[in-house]
C-alpha cells in the first residue's frame, strides 16, 4: 500500500485523475484503525482492480478537514478524479463491513 505523503486537497485529486483508488485514513495512535490494518493486504488482494493509499490523518490533518474525515479509520473511493463512495465515521469497522463497502460500489 502506498503511504501518501503531506498534500492538500488539490494535490491529492492531480494524484487520482487516471485510474481508481481507496484512500484509507488512518493514525499510528488509533486503536480502530490498528485493529483494521491487519485485514489490508488481504482486501487489498481481492480488490486489485483498487491502488490503495494510506493517508496519515496527523500528517495531513488540513487534507481531513477540506474533505470532511471526521472519524478514522475510513475509506473514500476515487475513480479518475472524482469521488465515489465514503465509509466516514469514528467507529471500528470489520473486513467484512470494508468489503461490503468496496462491493456496494462497483
Amino acid at each position: 500500500m502506498e503511504i501518501l505523503k503531506k498534500t492538500n486537497f488539490k494535490g491529492l485529486v492531480q494524484k487520482l485523475q487516471e485510474g481508481s483508488y481507496v484512500l484509507f485514513f488512518t493514525a499510528d495512535w488509533c486503536p480502530d484503525c490498528r485493529f483494521i490494518k491487519p485485514a489490508m493486504p488481504e482486501i487489498e488482494a481481492e480488490y486489485a482492480n483498487y491502488k490503495f493509499i494510506q493517508v496519515d490523518r496527523d500528517e495531513n490533518i488540513a487534507l481531513c478537514q477540506e474533505m470532511m474525515i471526521l472519524g478514522i479509520p475510513s475509506f473514500v473511493v476515487y475513480k479518475d478524479g472524482e469521488e465515489l463512495a465514503r465509509f466516514v465515521n469514528k467507529d471500528r469497522k470489520t473486513k467484512k463491513q470494508v468489503e461490503d463497502f468496496l462491493n456496494s460500489v462497483d
